[in-house]
């Protein structure tokens, strides 16, 4: 089964080699929506708890919010920033005892634009 959290973060950014504006020192409010997979467990008739996955989710959104993303990120287009936060949040739920994986990650870059990795 699979089930999902979302959250959001503000950062800044520029993109020195965007034809555009992105080229300039800018910001987003980000959302993140996370999908997750694994079994329903038989003693909790649950995959996980909606609250212990959102916080596995916020410590690594900790990474990025409120930051200046090139500092973190060598070319931070929504695109690296997806695989980033996919990287981080797929060692921590690894290292969590959830037993769920990663199954996507959608990034929005404002409301109408977005980036969705999927796990390996």
């Amino acid at each position: 089964m699979k089930l999902g959290v979302s959250t959001d973060f503000s950062a800044a950014h520029s993109l020195p080699r965007h034809p555009g504006k992105c080229k300039n020192l800018h910001g987003h409010t980000y959302k993140v929506d996370v999908v997750v997979e694994g079994d329903k467990k038989e003693d909790t008739e649950c995959v996980a708890d909606f609250s212990e996955v959102k916080a596995v989710v916020e410590e690594v959104i900790e990474l990025v919010d409120h930051k200046f993303l090139n500092e973190i990120i060598s070319y931070p287009t929504s695109e690296n920033i997806a695989l980033f936060l996919k990287e981080q949040l797929e060692k921590k739920l690894n290292d969590s005892n959830l037993g769920v994986s990663l199954y996507s990650l959608r990034i929005w870059e404002g409301k109408d634009k977005w980036v969705m990795v999927e796990s390996d």
